[in-house]
Protein backbone atom coordinates (compact mmCIF):
# COMPACT_ATOMS: atom_id res chain seq x y z
CA UNK A 1 0.00 0.00 0.00
CA UNK A 2 1.00 3.79 -0.99
CA UNK A 3 2.91 5.65 2.03
CA UNK A 4 0.04 8.39 2.35
CA UNK A 5 -2.38 5.36 2.98
CA UNK A 6 -0.80 5.80 6.48
CA UNK A 7 -1.09 9.43 6.31
CA UNK A 8 -4.59 9.06 6.24
CA UNK A 9 -4.66 7.17 9.24
CA UNK A 10 -1.71 9.16 11.36
CA UNK A 11 -3.49 12.75 10.11
CA UNK A 12 -1.73 15.55 11.26
CA UNK A 13 -4.22 17.29 13.13
CA UNK A 14 -3.78 14.55 15.45
CA UNK A 15 -0.05 15.34 15.66
CA UNK A 16 -0.29 19.07 16.78
CA UNK A 17 0.25 20.44 20.13
CA UNK A 18 -2.55 22.52 22.17
CA UNK A 19 -2.22 26.25 21.02
CA UNK A 20 0.67 27.98 23.12
CA UNK A 21 1.72 24.32 24.76
CA UNK A 22 5.09 23.16 24.02
CA UNK A 23 6.74 18.89 24.61
CA UNK A 24 7.77 20.79 28.14
CA UNK A 25 4.11 20.93 29.11
CA UNK A 26 3.04 17.52 28.26
CA UNK A 27 2.85 14.48 30.26
CA UNK A 28 4.93 11.62 28.85
CA UNK A 29 3.21 8.47 29.54
CA UNK A 30 6.07 5.52 28.31
CA UNK A 31 5.33 2.15 26.84
CA UNK A 32 4.31 1.30 30.19
CA UNK A 33 1.41 3.56 29.77
CA UNK A 34 -1.37 0.58 29.59
CA UNK A 35 -2.90 -0.69 33.17
CA UNK A 36 -0.07 -2.94 34.81
CA UNK A 37 -1.49 -5.96 34.31
CA UNK A 38 -1.94 -5.51 30.77
CA UNK A 39 1.68 -5.01 30.94
CA UNK A 40 2.24 -7.95 32.25
CA UNK A 41 0.27 -9.99 29.55
CA UNK A 42 1.88 -8.55 27.01
CA UNK A 43 5.74 -7.42 28.23
CA UNK A 44 5.95 -10.02 30.90
CA UNK A 45 9.19 -9.70 33.03
CA UNK A 46 12.16 -7.45 32.35
CA UNK A 47 9.45 -5.42 30.03
CA UNK A 48 11.96 -2.67 29.23
CA UNK A 49 14.65 -4.69 27.88
CA UNK A 50 12.10 -6.40 26.11
CA UNK A 51 10.98 -3.39 24.50
CA UNK A 52 14.54 -2.84 22.92
CA UNK A 53 14.26 -5.94 21.82
CA UNK A 54 11.14 -5.46 19.88
CA UNK A 55 12.66 -2.51 18.49
CA UNK A 56 14.98 -4.20 16.82
CA UNK A 57 12.84 -6.46 15.45
CA UNK A 58 10.52 -3.68 14.44
CA UNK A 59 13.19 -1.69 12.85
CA UNK A 60 13.64 -4.69 10.50
CA UNK A 61 10.21 -4.95 9.69
CA UNK A 62 10.27 -1.42 8.68
CA UNK A 63 13.14 -1.04 6.87
CA UNK A 64 12.18 -3.96 4.52
CA UNK A 65 9.26 -1.42 3.28
CA UNK A 66 12.19 0.94 1.58
CA UNK A 67 12.61 -2.35 -1.27
CA UNK A 68 9.07 -2.17 -1.96
CA UNK A 69 8.94 1.55 -2.65
CA UNK A 70 12.17 1.88 -3.99
CA UNK A 71 13.62 4.20 -1.33
CA UNK A 72 17.49 4.87 -1.35
CA UNK A 73 19.27 6.14 1.80
CA UNK A 74 22.33 8.01 2.08
CA UNK A 75 23.78 8.20 5.52
CA UNK A 76 26.80 10.51 6.79
CA UNK A 77 27.79 10.55 10.21
CA UNK A 78 25.84 7.65 11.47
CA UNK A 79 29.09 7.23 13.73
CA UNK A 80 27.81 9.77 15.73
CA UNK A 81 24.76 8.20 17.12
CA UNK A 82 26.83 5.01 17.62
CA UNK A 83 28.53 6.28 20.79
CA UNK A 84 27.95 4.76 23.81
CA UNK A 85 26.01 7.23 25.82
CA UNK A 86 22.43 8.56 26.49
CA UNK A 87 21.72 11.47 24.12
CA UNK A 88 18.30 13.13 23.27
CA UNK A 89 18.61 12.87 19.26
CA UNK A 90 16.53 15.17 17.38
CA UNK A 91 15.26 15.19 13.49
CA UNK A 92 13.29 17.20 11.12
CA UNK A 93 9.52 15.47 10.40
CA UNK A 94 7.98 15.68 6.84
CA UNK A 95 6.03 12.44 6.22
CA UNK A 96 5.63 8.74 7.83
CA UNK A 97 8.53 8.05 5.28
CA UNK A 98 10.52 9.61 8.41
CA UNK A 99 10.11 6.20 10.06
CA UNK A 100 11.80 4.55 7.42
CA UNK A 101 14.56 6.62 7.90
CA UNK A 102 14.52 6.24 11.54
CA UNK A 103 14.52 2.54 11.28
CA UNK A 104 18.35 2.79 8.89
CA UNK A 105 20.16 4.16 11.48
CA UNK A 106 18.09 3.94 14.80
CA UNK A 107 20.78 3.07 17.37
CA UNK A 108 21.07 0.36 20.43
CA UNK A 109 18.48 1.42 23.37
CA UNK A 110 17.19 3.92 21.48
CA UNK A 111 13.50 5.11 22.07
CA UNK A 112 10.87 7.58 20.76
CA UNK A 113 8.37 10.39 21.85
CA UNK A 114 5.23 10.03 19.83
CA UNK A 115 1.67 11.98 20.44
CA UNK A 116 -0.62 9.60 22.33
CA UNK A 117 -3.41 9.27 19.88
CA UNK A 118 -1.07 7.48 17.70
CA UNK A 119 -1.60 4.69 20.62
CA UNK A 120 -4.80 4.07 19.14
CA UNK A 121 -4.31 3.75 15.70
CA UNK A 122 -4.82 0.04 15.32
CA UNK A 123 -1.72 -2.00 14.33
CA UNK A 124 0.62 1.16 14.20
CA UNK A 125 -0.25 1.84 17.44
CA UNK A 126 0.56 -1.66 18.73
CA UNK A 127 4.01 -2.13 16.74
CA UNK A 128 5.01 1.49 18.19
CA UNK A 129 3.56 0.40 22.45
CA UNK A 130 5.54 -2.96 22.20
CA UNK A 131 8.60 -0.88 20.49
CA UNK A 132 8.76 1.21 23.54
CA UNK A 133 6.99 4.49 22.26
CA UNK A 134 6.69 7.40 25.02
CA UNK A 135 3.41 8.78 24.64
CA UNK A 136 2.41 12.45 24.90
CA UNK A 137 -0.85 12.74 26.97
CA UNK A 138 -1.64 16.01 26.35
CA UNK A 139 -4.82 16.04 28.39
CA UNK A 140 -2.82 15.73 31.99
CA UNK A 141 0.35 19.12 31.77
CA UNK A 142 -0.44 18.99 35.50
CA UNK A 143 2.57 15.98 35.94
CA UNK A 144 4.74 16.87 33.34
CA UNK A 145 7.82 18.24 35.25
CA UNK A 146 7.62 15.16 37.64
CA UNK A 147 6.98 12.97 34.09
CA UNK A 148 10.09 14.55 32.66
CA UNK A 149 12.26 14.49 35.73
CA UNK A 150 11.65 10.58 35.44
CA UNK A 151 12.53 10.33 32.32
CA UNK A 152 15.71 12.40 32.50
CA UNK A 153 16.36 10.16 35.30
CA UNK A 154 16.01 6.55 32.84
CA UNK A 155 17.89 8.20 30.32
CA UNK A 156 20.55 8.46 32.38
CA UNK A 157 20.46 4.89 34.63
CA UNK A 158 19.33 3.11 31.96
CA UNK A 159 21.97 4.65 28.66
CA UNK A 160 18.83 5.42 27.13
CA UNK A 161 18.63 7.46 23.64
CA UNK A 162 15.76 9.63 23.33
CA UNK A 163 14.23 10.55 20.06
CA UNK A 164 12.12 13.90 19.31
CA UNK A 165 11.05 15.41 16.87
CA UNK A 166 11.32 19.29 17.86
CA UNK A 167 9.06 20.73 15.07
CA UNK A 168 5.52 18.87 17.36
CA UNK A 169 4.39 17.50 13.77
CA UNK A 170 4.79 16.74 9.89
CA UNK A 171 5.60 19.61 8.06
CA UNK A 172 6.33 19.33 4.31
CA UNK A 173 6.13 23.09 3.13
CA UNK A 174 9.72 23.05 2.16
CA UNK A 175 11.39 24.12 5.30
CA UNK A 176 11.90 23.83 9.44
CA UNK A 177 9.28 24.79 11.28
CA UNK A 178 10.10 26.60 14.72
CA UNK A 179 11.15 24.13 17.21
CA UNK A 180 9.15 23.19 20.37
CA UNK A 181 11.46 23.65 23.69
CA UNK A 182 10.71 20.27 25.23
CA UNK A 183 13.66 18.42 23.97
CA UNK A 184 15.82 20.82 24.98
CA UNK A 185 14.67 21.16 28.63
CA UNK A 186 15.10 17.68 28.53
CA UNK A 187 18.73 17.04 27.23
CA UNK A 188 19.95 19.95 30.12
CA UNK A 189 17.94 18.38 32.79
CA UNK A 190 19.65 15.47 32.32
CA UNK A 191 23.36 16.74 31.33
CA UNK A 192 23.26 14.38 27.90
CA UNK A 193 24.10 15.87 24.73
CA UNK A 194 21.76 16.62 21.74
CA UNK A 195 22.40 14.59 18.07
CA UNK A 196 20.71 16.38 15.34
CA UNK A 197 19.69 14.86 12.68
CA UNK A 198 18.29 15.48 9.13
CA UNK A 199 16.52 14.53 6.20
CA UNK A 200 16.89 15.96 3.29
CA UNK A 201 13.40 17.24 1.09
CA UNK A 202 10.91 14.56 -0.37
CA UNK A 203 9.24 16.50 -2.51
CA UNK A 204 10.57 15.74 -5.61
CA UNK A 205 9.37 11.66 -5.27
CA UNK A 206 6.46 12.17 -2.45
CA UNK A 207 3.40 14.31 -2.39
CA UNK A 208 0.63 13.85 -0.24
CA UNK A 209 -1.77 16.12 -1.78
CA UNK A 210 -0.95 15.00 -5.22
CA UNK A 211 -0.68 11.33 -4.41
CA UNK A 212 2.78 11.47 -6.06
CA UNK A 213 5.12 8.88 -5.19
CA UNK A 214 8.11 7.71 -7.01
CA UNK A 215 11.75 6.21 -5.84
CA UNK A 216 13.89 8.72 -4.79
CA UNK A 217 17.20 8.93 -3.13
CA UNK A 218 17.33 10.09 0.86
CA UNK A 219 19.96 11.98 2.46
CA UNK A 220 20.42 11.32 5.51
CA UNK A 221 22.68 13.62 7.96
CA UNK A 222 24.00 13.00 12.01
CA UNK A 223 25.49 16.00 12.95
CA UNK A 224 27.93 16.16 15.36
CA UNK A 225 26.40 16.27 19.18
CA UNK A 226 26.13 19.46 20.23
CA UNK A 227 27.36 19.66 24.27
CA UNK A 228 24.71 20.52 27.38
CA UNK A 229 27.18 20.12 30.07
CA UNK A 230 26.66 22.91 32.71
CA UNK A 231 24.13 24.86 30.81
CA UNK A 232 20.73 25.91 32.73
CA UNK A 233 17.24 26.54 32.16
CA UNK A 234 18.59 29.71 31.18
CA UNK A 235 20.11 28.62 28.13
CA UNK A 236 17.22 26.75 26.53
CA UNK A 237 16.79 29.31 23.95
CA UNK A 238 20.30 29.66 22.72
CA UNK A 239 20.33 25.85 22.54
CA UNK A 240 17.44 25.45 20.72
CA UNK A 241 18.58 28.22 18.05
CA UNK A 242 21.79 27.16 17.46
CA UNK A 243 20.58 23.32 16.98
CA UNK A 244 17.56 24.57 14.53
CA UNK A 245 20.16 27.27 12.61
CA UNK A 246 22.29 24.24 11.85
CA UNK A 247 19.54 21.77 11.00
CA UNK A 248 18.38 23.84 8.92
CA UNK A 249 21.25 25.32 6.89
CA UNK A 250 22.12 21.24 6.51
CA UNK A 251 18.05 20.65 5.47
CA UNK A 252 18.94 22.84 2.54
CA UNK A 253 22.25 21.75 1.47
CA UNK A 254 20.86 18.23 1.48
CA UNK A 255 17.75 19.13 -0.82
CA UNK A 256 20.02 21.03 -3.29
CA UNK A 257 22.17 17.80 -3.74
CA UNK A 258 21.72 15.22 -5.28
CA UNK A 259 19.42 16.69 -8.42
CA UNK A 260 16.99 13.82 -7.60
CA UNK A 261 15.98 15.17 -3.95
CA UNK A 262 15.34 18.99 -6.25
CA UNK A 263 16.85 22.50 -5.82
CA UNK A 264 14.78 24.47 -2.71
CA UNK A 265 15.50 27.88 -2.05
CA UNK A 266 14.62 28.45 1.46
CA UNK A 267 13.11 32.28 2.93
CA UNK A 268 14.97 34.05 4.65
CA UNK A 269 15.76 32.35 8.64
CA UNK A 270 13.06 32.12 11.14
CA UNK A 271 13.74 32.35 14.64
CA UNK A 272 13.34 28.91 16.67
CA UNK A 273 10.53 29.64 19.17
Amino acid sequence: MPPWWWERKAPAELLLAPSGQDMAAQQLVPCTYAPREWRRALLGPGSWDRCMDRTQIISWFVRSFKYAYGLRFDIKGRENLEVDRPCVIISNHQSILDMMGLMEILPQRCVQIAKRELLFLGPVGLVMYLGGVFFINRQRSSTALTVMADLGERMVEENLKVWIYPEGTRNDNGDLLPFKKGAFHLAVQAQVPIVPVVYSSFSSFYNLKTKLFTSGTIKVQVLDAVPTSGLTVADVPKLMDTCYHAMRSTFFHLSRTPQENGAIEGPAVQPAQ
